[in-house]
């Protein structure tokens, strides 16, 4: 009887397909909804190839059927046109049949074989809708055409690694036998007319296309691409530093990947070279050291090795001189000696006579032991990013505006002697401080940025904090804190980030703190906070205006639980307004000379916790996961156009997913997964032609998995995974056998199903069990029993 139950679920399973599919195509006859001309574009392309590298996936082009059901094909549900595309294998070139398939929006030709043969001259200006496009690894060779340069709605562009087939390459085996040594690449004659009208291009990848035609090119993406994120050039080409007009080049901040080569450094004038927070990799090119011009060069964020040749740069290493501090003590107003790998101070003493010193600068070095301090105070005091492991006893008395020793080693606790200082920005970030913090870098209200990150610190904040608040920035997250949230927050009318995140706080969510006109940023991830999020948001505020400036929300694993109330994102102005810019660095002002104090923020981003050291006013992110909120998820969410990061993992929702998601354009990373969603999966979530992170596992969502837009071949089966009802690429199982959870769908009760497939199991056990003889006969006895 065991084994009898076993089978059981199967046929379930296979009854409820049979059930469904019976009521979806009622009359038994195939709708079709390709169009006829579409199907035949098709089918002459599927002629155009030849070989495939595994398993032929044009096998399910067959004249006759519902091409929009054919792999790598997908269609609009509204019109039945084609839209996007995918094609494999090896073929005599690029079929002109493609351009009549006039309304594609995503086309994908990637991983393919089509050399030793160039890209059609002329056809694609005809796919105006176009807006992904993607070549690499096609083998075309020779020019680049024109007509790609037309498609103002295109939003990546992939032309990376084309290269015709060696003599090494058996994919296609009777094409390297005639262009046995063909080896070339993709080339761009003049990249400013490529560019010159995809001013929607937000993604560039030209890895290993010849740009040596194109000298202007640094010039033509800041000129024609204002929206450009991401440009790829697998390697740097050695030719933009030879440029003999260029004085300075700046691609930092991209990313750039594989080695930078050598140059002829006598034809170069630069003066300044960034190629900062790329991923460079391979050797530092000698020529950087052979500029002669050369006054500025930041290599930083890379992956380069090698030797760097310091003479010909003031890369201090080794102790600071003596001499310095005696030379210079009545004269010297400013000192930075930042960034190099200065590892010790040859001292008289760790109180610098310096007279009028202002700045100091020790920063990001290798310096250790006790920090020396200047006296008189110097405005500025930078000693963060060495290994320093303590203070002087009485350093307070040595504070002066700005005071970071944030990334060191040091221990102990802050005296209260600081509220004796005039302290306006304090960052003691990661380190190993411990015990209270003193009431008055709170209630004074003097202080403009505390900063007391991943420390030890504990107890509870104060409650006291007077009217003339100043504080813009105050992050305590990863410490020991305990109980509630100051109220008198309120009075900070000029906080921009308050980060409380990893602490043991307590109490409902603050919604008072929507009254800040300022606040940015409200991070409480990790608590203890409980209850619900909202409530009467408005009944306080006569103008309406509630977290009006919010751009980052984080309140991730605590105690929340409830319904989201379907106003509630409502106030959330800041991220309901279209962006055309890139925004500007968040920072809080010094009260002095120096630069602005920096913000930094940690946030779950694309799959992993990321910091940001530098926050930018246009990046959103929205972070509920890990809590126990349920209910249906309000519509009104889709109104955040601006939104970048959604996450909502880790609860109880419950209905569909709402189809007003799909006006969040600008998102980049959506997580609803470990809920209990259910419906089909928005067919408007394609239109989220940023999306990059998808993650909707472990629900109950049915149905086929959208295969236009973003969609059609970005993601993969883990962002599909534990949805038994879901069906079609990229999941193995087909749609035409339609899954149990569907049978809801008829209006037939689920419970009918299991009695009918029940009886069915039993009935072909029983069918088995008759071929045994005696075994048959007991079966009989015992349902005629039944039965009685």
């Amino acid at each position: 009887m065991a084994s009898i139950c076993r089978v059981v679920p199967v046929f379930l399973v296979v009854l409820a397909a049979l059930a469904t599919t019976s009521n979806s195509h009622g009359d038994g006859k195939l709708t079709l909804r390709c169009h006829p001309d579409q199907a035949a574009t098709l089918l002459q392309l599927k002629k155009s190839f030849f070989s495939f590298r595994y398993r032929n996936p044009l096998e399910s082009w067959q004249d006759g059927t519902d091409c929009c059901l054919w792999e790598g094909v997908g269609c609009s549900n509204s019109s039945g046109h084609v839209t996007a595309l995918e094609l494999g294998g090896c073929s005599h070139g690029l079929d002109p049949a493609i351009f009549n398939l006039t309304l594609l929006q995503v086309l994908d030709l990637s991983m393919n074989n089509f050399g030793p043969y160039s890209l059609p001259a002329k056809g694609f200006e005809r796919l105006s809708s176009l807006t992904h496009l993607n070549l690499s690894y096609s083998s075309f060779v020779g020019q680049i055409p024109t007509g790609i340069g037309k498609l103002a709605n295109l939003i990546s562009l992939d032309l990376s690694a084309n290269y015709g087939p060696s003599s090494e390459d058996s994919f296609c085996g009777h094409v390297t036998k005639t262009h046995d040594l063909f080896q070339t690449e993709l080339e761009v004659l003049n990249f400013e007319i490529l560019v010159a009208n995809l001013s929607s291009l937000r993604e560039l990848y030209l890895d290993e296309v010849d740009m040596s035609s194109s000298r202007d090119w640094c010039h033509a993406l800041s000129k024609s691409l204002p929206h450009l994120r991401v440009l790829s050039l697998r390697k740097i080409p050695a030719s933009v530093f030879t440029i003999p007009t260029l004085r300075r080049l700046d691609i930092s901040f991209n990313q750039l990947s594989g080695s930078v080569q050598e140059f002829d450094a006598t034809s170069s004038h630069l003066v300044s070279v960034d190629l900062r927070v790329n991923k460079l990799t391979g050797n530092i090119p000698k020529s950087f050291f052979q500029l002669t011009s050369l006054s500025y060069l930041d290599i930083g964020w890379n992956n380069l090795v090698g030797l760097v040749g310091l003479s010909s740069f003031w890369r201090i290493s080794g102790a600071i001189p003596k001499w310095i501090w005696a030379t210079w003590s009545s004269s010297l107003t400013y000192l930075n000696l930042s960034h190099n790998m200065l590892s010790s101070m040859q001292l008289n003493s760790y109180v610098l006579p310096f007279d009028r010193l202002e700045v100091l600068d020790l920063s990001s070095n290798q310096l250790q032991g006790q920090i020396p301090m200047p006296c008189p105070p110097a405005t500025i005091l930078d000693y963060s990013n060495n290994s320093f492991s303590s203070l002087l006893p009485n350093f307070t008395l040595y504070l002066g505006n700005k005071f970071s020793i944030s990334r060191n080693k040091i221990s102990g606790h802050i005296p209260n002697t600081v509220c004796d200082s005039t302290i306006n920005v304090l960052d003691l970030s990661f380190n190993n401080f411990s015990g209270r913090i003193p009431c008055c870098l709170i209630e004074d209200g003097c202080t403009s940025v505390l900063s007391l990150r991943e420390n030890h610190f504990e107890g509870v904040l104060p409650n006291n904090i007077k009217g003339q608040c100043m504080l813009q920035t105050l992050d305590l997250n990863g410490n020991k804190i305990e109980g509630q949230l100051p109220t008198t927050l309120t009075k900070c009318l000029q906080l921009e980030l308050l980060d409380v995140g990893n602490n043991d706080m307590v109490g409902t969510f603050p919604s008072w703190l929507g009254l800040l006109p300022e606040l940015r940023i409200l991070i409480l991830r990790s608590n203890r906070f409980y209850g619900s999020v909202g409530g009467d948001l408005h009944s306080s505020d006569k103008s309406g205006e509630y977290f009006s400036r919010l751009q980052i929300l984080d309140v991730a694993s605590n105690n929340f639980s409830g319904n989201l109330s379907l106003d509630w994102f409502e106030g959330l102005k800041s991220m309901m307004v279209e962006l055309n810019t890139t925004g500007y660095v968040i920072s809080a002002s010094n009260g002095s000379s120096g630069d602005p104090y920096q913000d930094t923020v940690t946030v779950y981003y694309k799959s992993i916790y990321r910091t940001f050291d530098k926050i930018l006013t246009t990046f959103t992110a929205i972070d509920l996961s890990n809590n126990s909120f349920d209910g249906t998820i309000p519509g009104s969410l889709g109104r955040l156009i601006s939104l970048h990061v959604l996450n909502m993992s880790g609860n109880a929702f419950t209905g569909d997913i709402p189809q007003e998601f799909g006006g969040m354009t600008q998102l980049e990373s959506l997580d609803l997964s470990q809920n209990q969603l259910s419906g089909e999966i928005p067919e408007a979530l394609t239109n989220l032609t940023f999306l990059g992170i998808l993650n909707l596992c472990n629900n109950q969502l049915v149905g086929r998995i959208p295969r236009s837009g973003q969609f059609f071949g970005t993601f993969q089966n883990s962002s599909f995974e534990g949805n038994l009802g879901l069906c079609g690429p990229p999941l193995s199982n087909p749609c035409d056998i339609p899954p149990l959870l569907q049978v809801r769908r008829m209006g037939r009760s689920p419970l009918m199903f299991l009695f009918v497939g029940l009886g069915f199991g039993i009935g072909f056990a029983a069918a088995i069990l008759m071929r045994w003889g005696q075994i048959g006969k007991w079966f009989v006895k015992s349902a005629r029993a039944l039965r009685t």
